[in-house]
């Protein structure tokens, strides 16, 4: 096991884990991947479609971060 890995599985923002799950469903969608959503069976589904869709989340996620610093950054300067 890596150094400094969380191996007790806690979740540090737990009212997020509803939220990212079903953005990871949607951007499997978007992708054309299609695990069983309600039981939340993703064993038919290969390691590379699983990687695709853990990549596109990040992606995008790294997008919204990026527009927010961009938009707080508009908004610091106003305030100077």
């Amino acid at each position: 096991m890596a150094l400094g890995s969380n191996t007790s599985k806690q979740k540090l923002v737990p009212q997020a884990y509803q939220a990212l799950n079903q953005f990871k469903y949607e951007v499997a969608a978007e992708l054309g991947i299609n695990p069983e959503y309600k039981t939340g069976y993703w064993g038919n589904i290969s390691s590379r479609e699983c990687g695709a869709v853990g990549g596109h989340m990040v992606r995008r996620m790294i997008a919204l971060a990026e527009q927010e610093l961009l938009r707080q950054q508009g908004a610091f300067k106003t305030q100077m």
